[in-house]
């Protein structure tokens, strides 16, 4: 069984490669971390008492009469999982859950409360609020949260007031959303109270001291999500975490990685940094996930020669398109598909996903920025890059080879496309493997050659993500090490049969 530390490095090395550039970026660009303020947080949780079971976080979460919810305005997973959050929180026979949220001032109560009178509409609900101008983060996160609000709850409130640029004013908005909560409940005195405020307002001594002075009868938990110190501590851990116990009354959960947390930021920075309104410029940010992923496997992106290493990967780095209009969406996808067959399984693919890697033109297509996903494909590009670009060299010869050939070829691209997210992304999950055995998987890849095109890439992408699953836990254990994993981003699998033996060796140990 691997150590502790063996298991955390293990478990961060491709994210902390990537980490050192969007931090040290971040540093640059934002001065405010070293306010005392911030300090206060990030040195008032530096480990947790105890991992929590499903049955003892929702125990703790049903028991509270107020919840504050740490929120990092800038990670869209945040505010979605507060709205999850919320619904579980409102199950029948639960008593009511009133909403308070610090992105709406108290002042513009009367616009929140003609939108919840279904008076005036989402447009004009974000126009006046000023939300783009006076809050600037993702609008769609955020109204979704207000949806579920609606939709499940008795009330929401807006908590904060001006100024919020101001960090000397910062303990006075903590005073006056204390004031709030406590006006909250006189008017709602039977209901469960949930509050999302900033994480930096949740240190000990900031709104948690007020709000217990202001309720001092009150059951206050602290909800944080996703904080480093408790996220790299719980990283060493033997299973997979989701909940822990900080003190008797803060708990934490793990629903993202440092690694999205602090990309999204930096996607916000660039945004506010331009004047026009403009989708983000991801290209950064998708380098930046495939730098991480050739430092992980000790690739060297200035190699001047083919063999362990690819020949200058430097000069084979996609081009990076964000959120073109329809249009151009599709002429791109069709450049890529070659055929109209091809186009609209594209389009469904950047639909659920956000993100798009295209070997036939080494290209990326970025709509939404989900992390896991990027991260998927981003070592999508990888597996294509070390091979030398097939697809666009010369239109591959695994495309012109026998069918159970290109099933396992594509079924290798999904498995390493898959292992390169989880030691991104590891919060991803897993997938079952227990199944696989090599006579079922040459029978798959039999069905397969004899199926429809979309059930063909989609046997071979669940078959994939399963040999992906193996290949992490492998790695975790220690019976993988990374010179390994770098000679499978590297395999021929243009000869015949070369994908079918290296998919057999990976997964049965023989050919």
């Amino acid at each position: 069984m691997a150590s502790t530390t063996d298991l955390r490095s293990r478990r961060s090395a491709a994210q902390l490669h990537a980490l050192e550039v969007v931090v040290r970026e971040i540093k640059v660009r934002d001065h405010n971390s070293q306010r005392k303020y911030l300090k206060d947080f990030n040195q008032a949780f530096r480990a947790y008492q105890s991992i929590l079971d499903s049955q003892q976080w929702n125990e703790a979460i049903c028991a509270a009469d107020v919840l504050l919810i740490g929120d990092y305005h800038a990670l869209p997973a945040s505010q979605r999982w507060a709205g999850a959050l919320f619904e579980q929180r409102t199950q029948p026979g639960d008593r009511p859950v009133v909403l308070g949220v610090e992105t709406i001032f108290s002042r513009d109560q009367h616009i929140l409360d003609e939108w919840w009178r279904r008076e005036i509409g989402e447009q004009e609900l974000r126009e006046r609020i000023r939300f783009d101008r006076d809050w600037g983060y993702e609008w769609g996160p955020f109204y979704e949260l207000l949806t579920t609000a609606r939709e499940h709850g008795e009330a929401i409130y807006g908590l904060d007031c001006m100024p919020r640029e101001d960090l000397r004013k910062i303990g006075a908005r903590d005073r006056h959303a204390a004031h709030k909560i406590g006006e909250i409940r006189q008017r709602h005195p039977n209901t469960a109270i949930m509050v999302l405020f900033g994480e930096s307002h949740l240190a000990p001594k900031h709104l948690p001291r007020l709000l217990r002075e202001q309720l001092p009868q009150e059951r206050v938990l602290t909800v944080l999500q996703n904080v480093d110190a408790l996220y790299w501590q719980a990283a060493g851990e033997q299973r997979e975490v989701e909940w822990v116990r900080v003190e008797d009354d803060v708990v934490c959960v793990f629903n993202s990685t440092p690694l999205e947390k602090y990309e999204n930021y930096r996607l916000c920075l660039g945004r506010w940094s331009r004047e026009e309104e403009e989708l983000p410029d991801v290209g950064p940010t998708i380098y930046n996930l495939i730098d991480g992923l050739l430092r992980f496997l000790d690739i060297n992106r200035y190699s001047s020669h083919n063999g362990t290493q690819p020949k200058f990967l430097v000069d084979l780095l996609p081009e990076v398109y964000c959120g073109a209009s329809g249009a151009r969406l599709r002429q791109l996808l069709l450049r890529a598909a070659g055929e109209e067959k091809k186009l609209e399984t594209m389009l469904q693919k950047v639909d659920e996903q956000g993100s798009v890697y295209l070997p036939a033109i080494n290209a990326f297509y970025v709509r939404e920025f989900q992390m896991m996903y990027a991260a998927e494909e981003a070592a999508r590009f990888v597996h294509h890059a070390c091979r030398g670009l097939p697809l666009l060299r010369d239109g591959s010869s695994i495309a012109r080879s026998a069918p159970i050939d290109r099933f396992y070829a594509r079924t290798l691209e999904h498995a390493l496309a898959y292992f390169g997210s989880r030691v991104l992304y590891p919060a991803r999950a897993s997938v079952g493997t227990d199944d696989l055995t090599r006579a079922a998987c040459d029978e798959l890849a039999e069905d397969a050659a004899h199926n429809s095109r979309s059930k063909f890439d989609s046997m071979a992408r669940d078959l994939g993500y399963r040999m992906g699953s193996l290949l992490y836990a492998r790695y975790l254990s220690g019976r993988m090490r990374r010179g390994a994993l770098r000679r499978l981003f590297l395999a021929d699998l243009e000869k015949p049969d070369a994908a079918r033996k290296a998919f057999l060796k990976i997964a049965f140990g023989s050919r």
